[in-house]
C-alpha cells in the first residue's frame, strides 16, 4: 500500500534525486527547442502545415525506432544508453544552430528542410530516452512509491516546461535562433554530465538468450494489448491528444489571433505546463488513484472542453486562463496512465512495453501536430481546434463504452 502520509517520500531516495536532475535538463532542452523550431519555421514558411511537419520529421523516425529502443533497453545496460543518447541529442542541437548560423544559406534555398532533417535525427535519440526513463524510474524507487514517484516526475518535467518556453521566448526576442540552439545544446551537455550520477543498471538478458529481436517485440506487444488497463489507458491518451492537441498550432494563433510577438509565445507555451505542475503537487498530497479510472475518463472530458474554451477566446489572458486549465486535467491522466504502466509491467519487459507506450504518446503529440496544422490549414485555425476538442469529448464517450472496466479501476 503507497504511503500517501509523506508527500515527498521519492525524493528521499538519492538516486531518484539524481534521475529527476537529469530528466529536467533534457526536458527544458526539448521544450526549448520545440518553442524556437516553431517560431523559426513561421516565420521562414508562414504556412500552418508547417508548423504539423515539425511534429511529423520527428514523429515518424522515433516511431520506426523505438521498437528497437525498447528492444535494448531490456538488453543493454540503461545508463550507458542514457549517456550516449543525451550526448548525441546535444550534438543535434549544435547541427541546428550550425544550420541556422553557417549554413543559413540552406534555410534560404530549401525552406524548412534542413530543419527538418535535423529534427529527424532527434527523433531517433528522444525514441531511445523515452523508454529507457520509464525503466530506470521503475528500477530505483519501490513498488509502493510508483505513484508518489510518477507524480514527482511529471512534476519535474512541467518544470522545465514552464522554464523552457519562456526562457527560450525572451532569448528569442534577442538573439538570433542560432544562439538559442546553442544555449540548449550546452543545457544537454549538462544533463549529460548528471546522469554519470544515476545508478549502473544492468539487466537480466535471460529472459532474452535465444529470442529473435522480433519475437522479443511482439512478447510485448502481446502484453500490452492483453493487459486491458494499459491499453484503454493509452488508446485513450493517444486519441484524445491526436485531436486535442493545440501546441503545434500557438506559433499561429500568436501572430494571426492574438497578435503577439516570440515572448508572449513562451508565455502561452507555458500555460499547459503551469496547470499540470499545480495539479502535480496537489496529487503529491492527494492522489487521483483510488478510483483511478473514473478520474482518468473525467480529466480527459474536461480536457476536450477547455480546449474548446481556448479556440472560442480569442483574448491573450483568456487564452491562457484555458490552457492552463488544459494542463491541469491532462495531469491528472498522465500520472494515472504512468502509475498503470508501471504497476502492471514486470521489470523484464519494461523496456519493451514503455516503447509501446512511447509511440503512443509520440503518435498522439507529434502526429497530432500534424492533423491540428492540416486541419488548420483546411478550415482555418479556429474551428480546426473547436474540432479536436468536439472529437477529444467523443473519445472519452467511446472509451467507456468499449472499456467498461476501465471506469471501475482502482490502484
Amino acid at each position: 500500500m503507497a504511503n500517501h502520509s509523506d508527500a515527498f517520500a521519492s525524493l528521499r531516495i538519492s538516486n531518484f534525486r539524481s534521475f529527476l536532475s537529469t530528466k529536467v535538463l533534457t526536458s527544458l532542452a526539448i521544450l526549448m527547442q520545440q518553442t524556437v523550431i516553431g517560431w523559426q519555421v513561421y516565420e521562414l514558411t508562414g504556412d500552418k502545415l508547417s508548423l504539423g511537419l515539425i511534429g511529423l520529421s520527428e514523429a515518424v523516425p522515433f516511431i520506426v525506432t523505438t521498437f528497437y529502443s525498447g528492444y535494448a533497453s531490456d538488453k543493454f545496460n540503461r545508463k550507458y544508453l542514457l549517456l550516449i543518447f543525451t550526448f548525441l541529442l546535444a550534438c543535434g542541437m549544435g547541427l541546428l544552430s550550425w544550420v541556422s548560423y553557417d549554413a543559413a544559406p540552406l534555410l534560404k534555398q530549401y525552406g524548412a528542410l534542413p530543419l527538418y532533417v535535423i529534427l529527424a535525427l532527434n527523433g531517433i535519440s528522444r525514441a531511445f530516452l523515452a523508454p529507457l526513463n520509464l525503466a530506470i524510474q521503475a528500477r530505483i524507487v519501490p513498488k509502493f512509491l510508483y505513484a508518489n514517484a510518477a507524480t514527482w516526475s511529471s512534476n519535474t518535467f512541467y518544470l522545465g516546461a514552464i522554464v523552457g518556453p519562456i526562457a527560450a521566448g525572451l532569448l528569442l526576442e534577442v538573439f538570433a535562433p542560432w544562439v538559442v540552439y546553442s544555449i540548449i545544446s550546452g543545457v544537454l551537455i549538462l544533463s549529460f554530465l548528471v546522469s554519470f550520477l544515476v545508478p549502473s543498471q544492468s539487466v537480466d538478458k535471460a529472459h532474452l538468450e535465444g529470442e529473435s529481436f522480433i519475437g522479443a517485440v511482439s512478447k510485448g506487444i502481446k502484453f500490452v494489448f492483453k493487459t486491458e488497463a494499459i491499453v484503454s489507458a493509452i488508446s485513450l491518451d493517444l486519441f484524445a491528444v491526436l485531436f486535442g492537441g493545440v501546441a503545434a498550432l500557438l506559433p499561429a494563433f500568436c501572430k494571426d489571433i492574438l497578435f503577439v510577438g516570440p515572448a508572449e509565445l513562451g508565455v502561452l507555451k507555458t500555460a499547459l505546463f503551469a496547470g499540470s505542475a499545480v495539479m502535480g503537487i496537489a496529487m503529491a498530497y492527494y492522489p487521483p488513484t483510488i478510483n483511478a479510472g473514473r478520474n482518468l475518463l473525467a480529466s480527459v472530458a474536461l480536457f476536450g472542453v477547455s480546449i474548446i474554451g481556448f479556440a472560442l477566446s480569442g483574448n491573450f489572458y483568456l487564452s491562457y486562463f484555458f490552457l492552463f486549465m488544459a494542463g491541469v486535467f491532462d495531469n491528472v491522466s498522465v500520472i494515472i496512465r504512468a502509475t498503470i504502466m508501471q504497476v502492471f509491467t514486470p521489470d523484464d519487459m519494461r523496456g519493451r512495453v514503455g516503447a509501446v507506450n512511447s509511440i503512443f504518446i509520440k503518435s498522439s503529440n507529434e502526429i497530432g501536430d500534424f492533423e491540428s496544422g492540416a486541419v488548420a490549414r483546411l478550415i482555418g485555425l479556429v474551428p480546426a481546434v473547436i474540432f479536436g476538442g468536439i472529437m477529444t469529448l467523443i473519445v472519452v464517450g467511446v472509451t467507456n463504452k468499449l472499456a467498461p472496466s476501465l471506469k471501475k479501476l482502482k490502484l
